[in-house]
């Protein structure tokens, strides 16, 4: 009788201690899918981080182009007003 007490008190144990292992090793599964998860979005935000850095360097470039080009498109311009005050008809 105490041998079948002691069995069935060793197979709790064993039954207690197979459930702890088991959830340690899911908690640990899981850690790592959320590390992973992490490091793909710090991946995803550096790379958006990048591409917005690049956007806002071409748009940079853009408007230094187009006052380039509207200062030379109206130099011509601003000299056009003075001939008509040396018109003489």
């Amino acid at each position: 009788m105490l041998k079948a007490i002691n069995t069935k008190i060793l197979l709790a144990i064993l039954a207690a201690l197979t459930a702890i292992g088991g959830a340690l090793t899911y908690q640990r599964h899981e850690a790592a899918k959320a590390a992973a998860a992490a490091a793909k979005a710090a991946a995803i935000l550096q790379q958006q981080q990048k591409e917005a850095e690049d956007r806002k360097a071409e748009d940079e470039a853009f408007r230094q182009r187009v006052e380039a080009a509207k200062k030379k498109h109206n130099s011509a311009a601003a000299h056009e007003g003075k001939s008509w005050q040396k018109y003489i008809p």
